[in-house]
């Protein structure tokens, strides 16, 4: 879950969920995502890291986001607990890779009627489970 507080309250219980739209928003959120990993030319790599059926992915990834924003724990509901870093430590991912995601991440962000402040939020928080998986890719299997 989100811990860095702010002053518009982001992090703190389930305000980030609810200023992303609950499940619905980040539902979208992330359909807009894995479509943008599926067709933007800089995410090439990065979407062949994944399996060619992305839906287990969007499930698996809009229920993280539901619970690391304060909501449901969904994940740890459906599939169990997770550590996000170790989980992708065997795709060896490369600084490069993270901003392959978080340039994916930003435009499905931008498309969300999500507040400004809200915006520059979450993507600050999301650069930080993007540059860990990429340290625990460093790290010998």
């Amino acid at each position: 879950m989100i811990v860095q507080l702010n002053e518009y309250g982001y992090g703190q219980g389930d305000a980030s969920y609810k200023a992303a739209g609950e499940i619905e928003g980040i539902t979208r959120l992330v359909d807009a995502f894995y479509d943008f990993m599926d067709t933007l030319p800089e995410a090439t790599k990065l979407r062949s890291m994944h399996a060619q059926s992305l839906e287990e992915s969007r499930k698996k990834l809009a229920y993280f986001l539901s619970g690391w924003l304060g909501g449901p724990r969904l994940y740890a509901q459906h599939f169990g607990s997770i550590n996000i870093p170790g989980a992708h430590r065997h795709l060896a991912a490369t600084p490069e890779d993270a901003d392959a995601w978080m340039l994916c991440m930003a435009k499905a962000v931008d498309l969300q009627p999500y507040e400004p402040s809200f915006k520059q939020y979450l993507l600050q928080q999301l650069r930080v489970p993007a540059d860990r998986i990429v340290e625990a890719g460093r790290k010998p299997l």
